[in-house]
């Protein structure tokens, strides 16, 4: 049996069953993908500053996507020139690979980037950022970004793994 999402307008109700209870440090937003259902809380800590283009943590339920290391390349094996476009192009793999199951970028929960050089990936956060939401929008998951000695393409400048909870 499948439940219909809360007719809360946007705000979730404690105890809800689609998020479960309502606990100190879960932000009461829920997310939203394409079917309008609710996926998953951001979990956000009591006095933390909120972060800045990523969640502390999140919770969800579903089926689980886990999609492999994505670089910046297309179907082709053409690298995107730069590392914003090296980035933009990953995150264009990771939702092609969720449209195979039905998801989207709505339905990630959590991001794992690892990046070849730190420098670079902070020398220009307006493309980033762009590149970044060009393809994910506002949705901003989990997050984690490493530095990394190599990947094993050896034009790729960024690797970004994603796991995605779809609704059952």
């Amino acid at each position: 049996m499948t439940r219909k999402p809360s007719q809360s307008h946007g705000r979730a109700r404690p105890g809800h069953p689609r998020l479960g209870r309502s606990k100190k440090g879960v932000d009461a937003r829920p997310k939203a993908g394409h079917d309008g259902g609710t996926l998953h809380a951001v979990l956000q800590p009591p006095g933390w500053p909120r972060p800045k283009g990523f969640a502390n943590g999140i919770r969800a339920r579903g089926d689980m996507v886990f999609v492999g290391g994505m670089i910046g390349a297309d179907s082709q094996g053409r690298f995107a020139d730069g590392f914003a476009a090296q980035t933009g192009q990953a995150l264009k793999n990771i939702a092609e690979v969720l449209a195979r199951a039905g998801g989207g970028p709505a339905h990630i929960v959590r991001l794992t980037w690892y990046v070849r050089d730190m420098d670079e990936y902070l020398a220009d956060l307006p493309a980033l950022g762009a590149a970044y939401r060009a393809v994910m929008g506002r949705h901003y998951p989990a997050m984690a970004v490493v530095e990394v000695s190599r990947l094993v393409e050896p034009k790729a400048r960024v690797e970004i793994e994603a796991t995605a909870v779809l609704p059952t």
